[in-house]
């Protein structure tokens, strides 16, 4: 069976069921980062050990298991607190901010300190891409979630798109807000899917220009140029199509978002796979490679669609 072939059977399961996950939300769509995740960051970690570097791997994965929960804030602090008031007490729950900080705080002293045990290869190296795989993989997935729970009333400027206060408690309302948050990371992957196969179709056909030769010889400035003129079609035909609430010049702000950084995202991860002298960081998809070779463009991506939705649209 050809690589090609493969792929497209990848593909025809995959994405119902990724779509249905990621409209579906609650914990289906954190069990379903946690574990893109969890196997991302031990491929990062197999492409450090072939530089000489020797990650906490266990520890590491547990690590970013706990990041990506610390963006689960909401639905973990409802439980959490309702369990504490069925023992009859009360315990006061962090703020999300609070609560990622506490645990990148843990994370890094933990791991410093098991390190300091090791005695294995060298310190700096293994400390750093331990750290840095928690970082690159676990915490920018991590946004991911965030984003998700961003669209729950405790987050979501209700009152901005339904003036009438009864809203807040409104069945109808509330499953509107929360389908808009499904419809915003789906949207988000098609962006990324559209950008990079305009990339690839038009770099191929018309590339002439080496977009970065050192690290992806393949790819051209013609085709990083069609990837963002096509991302930012594609974020406004979005907003026209599914995403209702998001302004006209925000949907523009996303297609850019995904024109630059998802294209320096997949340049980055080839940089790491060229300097470990890999094809792909695993093999572990038929056909495609390994979770980082699906997901490069969605980690400097997330990130940064979340603190631009969080902390400046729904402001």
């Amino acid at each position: 069976m050809s690589d090609h072939t493969k792929r497209l059977l990848i593909a025809i399961i995959a994405i119902p069921i990724i779509i249905f996950i990621c409209f579906k939300g609650e914990v289906y769509f954190f069990g379903m980062i946690a574990l893109i995740s969890a196997l991302a960051i031990h491929e990062f970690y197999k492409l450090a050990e072939l530089k000489g570097a020797k990650p906490q791997i266990v520890l590491g994965v547990l690590s970013g298991f706990a990041i990506n929960l610390s963006f689960y804030h909401v639905k973990l602090s409802v439980l959490l607190i309702g369990f504490a008031e069925s023992l009859g007490c009360f315990i006061p729950f962090p703020t999300q901010t609070q609560l990622l900080f506490m645990t990148v705080v843990v994370v890094i002293i933990v791991l410093s300190i098991i390190e300091l045990f090791k005695n294995n290869g060298s310190t700096i190296l293994n400390l750093t891409s331990t750290i840095f795989g928690v970082v690159y993989i676990s915490l920018f997935f991590g946004t991911l979630i965030g984003l998700r729970e961003l669209f729950v009333p405790f987050d979501f400027p209700v009152g901005r798109y339904f003036p009438d206060l009864s809203s807040f408690n409104d069945p109808v309302v509330i499953e509107k807000i929360y389908n808009w948050g499904g419809f915003t990371i789906i949207s988000l992957f098609a962006i990324i899917w559209i950008c990079d196969s305009a990339a690839y179709y038009i770099g191929s056909a018309l590339g002439k220009h080496k977009l970065f030769p050192r690290v992806s010889p393949n790819k051209s400035w013609e085709g990083a140029i069609a990837g963002f003129i096509f991302a930012i079609i594609a974020s406004i035909t979005a907003k026209l199509l599914v995403l209702e609430y998001l302004p006209l010049g925000s949907a523009i702000i996303l297609g850019i978002i995904v024109g630059i950084f998802g294209q320096i995202g997949d340049l980055f991860e080839s940089l790491l796979k060229r300097d470990a002298g890999v094809k792909d960081s695993s093999t572990i998809i038929p056909g495609h490679g390994g979770i980082l070779d699906r997901f490069d463009s969605l980690l400097f991506v997330s990130p940064l669609v979340y603190l631009y939705i969080d902390y400046i649209l729904f402001s």
